[in-house]
């Protein structure tokens, strides 16, 4: 039996900074049970499901060894457009084939947009 990521927990002490900027930026959209402390976060075209889990007082967030890597055909127009909406890519990065961009969400987790999904389309 075979099985794949479906929900990623992100640890955060920001929720609500955390909910504006994928919503924002990536168009997810809240899901929530009011007796439920963790926020899902659902896109409409994705099945992956960012779980928003409010950090302890012990964890320093940013400090996990994971990237969010989310597809957009095109970089720089992508980047272009977060910029115009408040978020900052650094430099676009020519690899082999494909180009990427780097950033940070509000807790401080390393996030990337490529078209590397598409270079063979």
């Amino acid at each position: 039996m075979s099985q794949a990521i479906t929900q990623i927990i992100l640890y955060t002490k920001r929720i609500e900074a955390m909910v504006d900027f994928y919503q924002c930026h990536f168009g997810y959209a809240v899901k929530h049970d009011e007796n439920d402390r963790i926020i899902e976060l659902v896109h409409p075209k994705h099945s992956v499901k960012l779980l928003l889990h409010p950090a302890g007082k012990g964890r320093k967030e940013g400090q996990a060894c994971v990237k969010l890597l989310f597809d957009v055909e095109d970089v720089q127009a992508f980047c272009k457009h977060a910029r115009e909406n408040g978020l900052e890519f650094g430099p676009v990065h020519k690899a082999d084939g494909y180009e990427f961009a780097n950033a940070k969400d509000p807790s401080k987790n390393p996030i990337s947009v490529s078209d590397r999904a598409f270079r063979y389309k």
